[in-house]
Formats: structure tokens, C-alpha cells, sequence
């Protein structure tokens, strides 16, 4: 699939959605962020989003909002401002237009932060518990990030940091070409080149190992801290593999050492700490000034044990800029995939993440899409048609896997319409969705509240004890009543949108 019929399919995907009678939104730029926004969350690149339209004038500036994500600990935030066309053509958007947008998205936040656009909003507006809710943990927070959503091609997905209040703010564009990269490419993670050169002034000394007769290549070195700090910086979660981002909210004895050590005996932290575990797509090698093999660059790289020395290690010196992360060094494996098939290198990626993290004393879920209990739901979808004997429902095992589907079988506009008059985007449940769905019914709202990478790790949990309250392998009756939690869910989600402006998604799994 060419960009061009990415960008077509996602306009379907929009409009069909908006000619849902079960659609909860009349606004085509809506769902269209709502899309973007899911599909960041979905990848680790923000939290739980939430659709929010705000557009006034404030003083003499326009202010603009298309939606928002704050992590659990309220202490990092995510802005969404759309410029949506409709197109069904490739069109390039100026960055004149993208950075006025930011701006204005840019003003809605420091009114927030400074407690002057609380005072002249309407307390029935869908913004206004948002704005409330900004400027009470304002002082908390440790990362903004305003995100300007678009399907159109933009020259400058960057643009320079801002200052509101002595608080950083990074202004990202994600594009209709970013989201197809992702998509295409399968992992998001291929955004993630690092140069060591700029970053470190030097390669990395390793000892390598390259793997003649197994499909991936080895090397063992030390990342200086501050190295990783920036790197975090830049990245964010999306450095870290699924199962390490649900836990660096935790707030245990491991952490707590981290913290110590780093002020306290910050030339120790190599002989105390275990260290990272890194899966790369690529690296390129040099010799070093001592004449070692030495890393210069990495691709595709991603964190899938010590997610949590790496997040304290950044939010420790924000917090503490008296720690000297000069004298810090982080001992690190390095795997380098060597595998073209998708499926047998997402394998390595989960088993090495699970037996990564099953050295951790801090018992960490295993949220495989491998699992059987996964790949049972896919089968039985597969082969389980609606009452009318034509649709199916789609569980969407691994992320992008829906899209990939489309592609692979709708192979003339003929046969994409008929799958997606089959299976329309409307009747796909993510994993994530999945243990939403269960969990509501199951009568923990509480935990659903929590976030759904959160309620997955717990749903995953689960499965794996004595008493767990879900199959280890689902069968046709199990599956059939999981569709019908399903609807129920979404149609209580129907049902609480116009009625409420704030908190939908909670009151949605209480009402369950």
C-alpha cells in the first residue's frame, strides 16, 4: 500500500465512522483525531486520549483544542490541536499553518497554567474541567508536549522547545506521512535512530558478537546517563516495549534506590543497578580512538527491561538538577534483529521481554500478543460470523493488523469495499479494548478508570493465576459473550457522551 491509498483509507475510515448511527461524534475532524490520537496511545507515544473541542478568543488571540491525554500520575501532558481537510489527495500544509495552530494550542495551555482562562470559560463547555484540571496540576507537571494533528503532508514535524511559567513545552507534528511510516513499517520504534557521535561526543566501546548462526547479533557496552537522559527526553515511551511502560509509575524500594544512588554515590550506579536490555533493528560499528569496535549509531532501538531506571533516571534530574549524570553509567545489552519476517521477529521481542523481566523482583505482566489466550480470540473471530451470516467482528491481536487486512485483501476498491461492509473498522476490539470490555462487566470500574495499558497489565495478570475468572482458551460460547459485552459497552459509551462533558470514559465503565 502507497501512501496515497493509506491516506484514502484512513478518509473511509473517517466517514464511514461519522455515517455510524452508533458514531459518537457528528465532526469529521473529530474522529479523525480521535483515530490519531488512539492509534499514538496505542503505541506508547502518549496515555489514555480524550476528544475535547475548544475553540475562543481570549484577549486578543484565537485558542484552539482538539484533544488531551494526562498520564495517571498527572505529572506529564498531552495537547491534540487537528487541521483536518478531507482530502483524498496528497496536499502539502505549510509549516506557517502547522505553527499557528501549535500556538494557539500553545495559548489555551499558559492560559490553563496561569488560572486567566478558567475565569472566562463556561463550566458546561467540554473544556472547562480539562482547564481546571490543568492549572490544579500544573505544578506537578514534568512534561507537555502539544501535538498538531494532520492529513496532509507537513515539511517540519519539529519545532523549536517552548518556556510557559519555567515549564518546557514540545511542539511535534504527527502527519498524514508519520502515521503512514508507522504504519507501513510496523513499528514505530523506526523513528528511533540515535548517533552516538552527537550525543555522547564518541561511538560506544562494546565487545560484539556478531550472530553467524542465529538470527540476531550481540554487543555489550556502558551508556553514559546522560546520554540515556536525552534520549528519554526525546523519545519518551516510546523508547519503552509495552509490558516496561505500564509500570514506571511504580513506586517500590527499586525505585527509591535508583533515586538515592544517583544523588547520593552517583559513581556507583553501574556496580549497583542490572542494567538495560535494548532490541535494535540496526547498528553501524567503528573503532574507537583505543582501536575497540565501538558503536556509532543505532536504529530502531528500543528498551525491554530497566524501563524504570531509564524514566527515573530522566525524571530524577528534573526533579534534583544537583545529580551529576557525568558520573553516571548504565551497563546495557544490546540485541540486533536480524529477522525479515514481522511475526517471527515479534516472537523474539516478546519472549525476550519476558524473560528479560522475569529476573525482576518486581513482577512485571507479560502483555504478549502471542499469548494463547490472544490468539485463540483472533481464531475464533476468524470464523464466527454475525446473525445475519455475513459480518464478522475483528480482533485486532497485533496493533495495525486491522489496516494490514484491509490491504492485503482489499486488493481493487471492489473488494475493499466488500471487507469493509464485512468487517468496518466499527466492529474491530483491540486487545486493550478487550480487557476494558471484561473487566467493566466483571465489575471493576475502579481499575478501568486506571487506563487501559494499566487495566491490560492487570487483566494479563490474571490470566495467569489459579483462580483467574477468564479461560486459558476461550471457546465459541466465551468469545460470542465477549461481542456482546462489547456492544453493550459501546453503547453506554453512546449514551454518556452528550449527557456529560467531562470524566465520559469512567462514567461510561461505571454505568457497565
Amino acid at each position: 500500500m502507497e501512501l496515497i491509498d493509506f491516506l484514502r483509507q484512513t478518509q473511509a475510515e473517517v466517514r464511514e465512522r461519522i455515517n455510524n448511527p452508533d458514531s459518537a461524534s457528528p465532526y469529521e475532524e473529530l474522529v479523525f483525531t480521535e483515530i490519531v490520537m488512539q492509534h499514538m496511545a496505542d503505541i506508547g507515544m502518549t496515555f489514555e486520549p480524550a476528544t475535547c473541542h475548544h475553540e475562543a478568543r481570549f484577549g486578543n488571540a484565537i485558542l484552539r483544542l482538539s484533544g488531551y491525554a494526562l498520564s495517571d500520575d498527572t505529572d506529564q501532558l498531552d495537547l491534540f490541536v487537528s487541521l483536518y481537510s478531507g482530502t483524498d489527495e496528497l496536499k502539502s500544509i505549510p509549516d506557517s499553518e502547522t505553527k499557528k495552530a501549535a500556538e494557539q494550542c500553545l495559548r489555551f495551555f499558559k492560559g490553563c497554567a496561569e488560572g486567566r482562562l478558567v475565569r472566562s470559560m463556561d463550566e458546561s463547555s467540554d473544556a472547562y474541567a480539562l482547564a481546571m484540571n490543568i492549572q490544579e496540576c500544573y505544578p506537578n507537571l514534568n512534561q507537555i508536549r502539544i501535538y498538531v494533528l494532520t492529513d496532509q503532508q507537513a515539511k517540519s514535524k519539529t519545532f523549536a522547545f517552548r518556556e510557559v511559567e519555567g515549564k518546557t513545552v514540545k511542539l511535534e507534528v504527527m502527519d498524514i506521512e508519520r502515521l503512514y511510516r508507522h504504519w507501513s513499517e510496523g513499528k514505530p520504534r523506526d523513528e528511533i535512530t540515535v548517533n552516538f557521535k552527537d550525543v555522547a561526543g564518541s561511538s560506544l566501546p562494546c565487545i560484539y558478537v556478531p550472530g553467524e548462526m542465529s538470527d540476531y547479533d550481540y554487543a555489550l557496552t556502558v551508556i553514559p546517563g546522560e546520554v540515556l537522559r536525552f534520549v528519554y527526553e526525546k523519545y519518551g515511551a516510546r523508547l519503552l516495549e509495552a509490558n516496561v511502560r505500564s509500570f514506571l509509575n511504580a513506586t517500590g524500594k527499586v525505585n527509591r534506590g535508583i533515586r538515592d544512588t544517583l544523588i547520593k554515590t552517583p559513581e556507583h550506579f553501574m556496580a549497583y543497578n542490572n542494567g538495560i536490555v535494548i532490541l535494535a533493528d540496526e547498528i553501524t560499528m567503528e573503532n574507537t580512538a583505543g582501536g575497540i569496535p565501538g558503536i556509532l549509531w543505532m536504529r530502531g532501538m528500543q528498551i525491554v527491561n530497566g524501563g524504570q531506571t531509564t524514566a527515573i533516571i530522566y525524571f530524577a534530574k528534573k526533579k534534583e538538577p544537583r545529580i551529576d549524570l557525568s558520573r553516571v553509567r548504565i551497563p546495557a545489552k544490546i540485541i540486533v534483529l536480524r529477522s525479515d519476517d514481522i511475526e517471527t521477529e515479534e516472537n523474539m521481542i516478546s519472549a525476550v521481554s519476558r524473560y528479560a523481566n522475569s529476573q525482576n523482583a518486581v513482577k512485571q505482566a507479560d502483555l504478549s500478543a502471542n499469548r494463547p489466550f490472544h490468539v485463540e480470540i483472533e481464531k475464533l473471530a476468524n470464523t464466527i460470523y454475525c446473525p445475519d451470516g455475513a459480518g464478522r467482528w475483528f480482533y485486532e491481536r497485533a496493533t495495525g493488523s486491522y489496516n494490514v487486512m484491509l490491504a492485503s485483501e482489499g486488493t481493487t476498491p471492489a473488494k475493499l469495499k466488500l471487507i469493509k461492509e464485512i468487517i468496518p473498522a466499527s466492529r474491530k476490539i483491540t486487545k486493550t479494548d478487550l480487557a476494558k470490555f471484561l473487566s467493566a462487566w466483571d465489575q471493576k470500574p475502579d481499575r478501568v478508570s486506571l487506563g487501559s495499558q494499566k487495566n491490560f497489565a492487570a487483566f494479563m495478570d490474571e490470566l495467569d493465576i489459579e483462580s483467574s475468572p477468564w479461560p486459558a482458551l476461550p471457546d465459541v460460547t466465551f468469545y460470542k459473550q465477549m461481542v456482546a459485552k462489547a456492544i453493550l459497552f459501546k453503547t453506554a459509551q453512546k449514551l454518556v457522551r452528550p449527557a456529560f462533558q467531562a470524566f465520559q470514559a469512567n462514567i461510561t465503565t461505571y454505568l457497565v
